[in-house]
């Protein structure tokens, strides 16, 4: 996430590795070493990319029909849920299509608007995708953990959706500003290869890149993953306290402990899920792009494009994760599912629904206690 989601050719790579070792640079690119890639691992490469692209586009257009046509009118988690599909769509649609063909072709065909355009949109999704994460973790972490306090409203989670894609845009704008299309690259080719283009990133100076693409990874990765592990750790203790009381409660009734201990374990499952998968998904993909914006010639020339397709791959998969554990893990989800499948559109079923799960106060575990609490203060 610290540069682009689309990487520089194998042989700028190589060049910018010759470069910074001061060697000379009077033969270039395939002369001198040649690098092949077979026709399997290409093959294989385009259909997980498209594996990737297909679920990604399916699950959250899924998620957005399914909250769109729910019983009850929108809920701030059903909003921002609603957005963080949003961003997951336009994560498969600017940032694998461009960035597989980019890779496998090494040089740009899709013209100059869209050499600038593609990097900035590419970062306003996914900046937009990670602070959506971050709010829905701030608004379960406030209604588990201050039940009775402020809950943020309706046109609250709008105008935090708008302030998010503003604050996106912002963030992404040296992507628009110093990307453009050149041959420069090229020029020292054969005719037939030197009139190729490169979509390049050209900075005033290396400084200014790396100050940009740190404050980038801290924005977009480390800060959240904190935040978002401070968060869901909190609400972890704060459940396990409730079950404890719970389980003295509940001794009488075997059957409603158990029901609460396995609500209980449920959440706390979906709690280390969600950390885990923002973390795995995009930790290789970060670590790839510090080692090249900061020890380039450490990284093999050769396998330089296979070594950024997988990382970049894993990290698009979080567009196919978020809307299983953010929508799918919930029973009334499923059962939008089945209707949508059985009947062949967004209908919702009549059945009783248990909302997002720790979104609100409406689960079983929440209202316990809640009464547990009230029973408590009143002693």
């Amino acid at each position: 996430m610290p540069s682009a989601l689309f990487d520089m050719p194998w042989w700028q790579a190589l060049l910018n590795s010759t470069l910074s070792r001061n060697q000379s640079n009077s033969s270039l690119f395939l002369l001198d070493a040649p690098c092949w890639q077979s026709g399997a691992m290409t093959l294989t490469l385009v259909l997980c990319y498209g594996l990737v692209l297909i679920l990604g586009l399916l699950g959250n257009i899924l998620l957005i029909c399914i909250i769109t046509h729910q019983r009850d009118p929108p809920n701030v988690t059903s909003i921002l849920i609603a957005n963080l599909s949003i961003s997951d769509i336009l994560v498969c649609v600017f940032c694998l299509p461009f960035t597989v063909v980019y890779t496998l072709m090494d040089h740009w065909i899709f013209g100059a608007l869209l050499c600038r355009l593609t990097p900035f949109i590419q970062c306003v999704s996914v900046t937009v995708s990670v602070l959506s994460l971050v709010l829905i973790a701030l608004e379960r972490h406030q209604l588990i953990l201050h039940p009775s306090g402020w809950k943020p409203s309706v046109p609250q989670a709008y105008v935090a959706v708008l302030i998010m894609w503003l604050l996106a845009c912002v963030t992404s704008l040296p992507f628009l500003a110093f990307h453009l299309l050149s041959s420069e690259p090229y020029i020292l080719l054969p005719p037939p290869l030197s009139h190729l283009q490169a979509c390049l990133e050209v900075w005033p100076s290396q400084q200014h890149k790396l100050a940009y693409t740190t404050s980038l990874l801290l924005f977009q990765y480390c800060f959240p993953l904190l935040l978002m592990l401070f968060c869901y750790l909190r609400i972890f203790l704060r459940l396990q306290r409730r079950q404890r009381m719970l389980e003295r409660q509940c001794s009488r009734n075997r059957e409603d402990e158990h029901r609460h201990v396995m609500h209980t374990k449920r959440i706390n499952v979906m709690l280390f899920t969600l950390v885990a998968a923002f973390a795995v998904c995009w930790l290789p993909l970060n670590t790839f792009n510090v080692v090249a914006d900061w020890h380039q010639e450490v990284l093999p020339v050769c396998q330089h494009d296979m070594l950024f397709s997988v990382c970049h791959l894993l990290a698009m998969s979080s567009a196919c994760v978020n809307p299983i554990i953010y929508g799918f893990l919930n029973s009334n989800f499923r059962k939008d599912v089945a209707s949508v499948v059985l009947h062949c559109h967004c209908r919702p079923l009549e059945d009783s629904y248990e909302h997002f799960p720790m979104s609100t106060m409406n689960t079983d575990i929440s209202r316990v206690s809640l009464r547990l609490s009230y029973q408590n203060n009143s002693v």
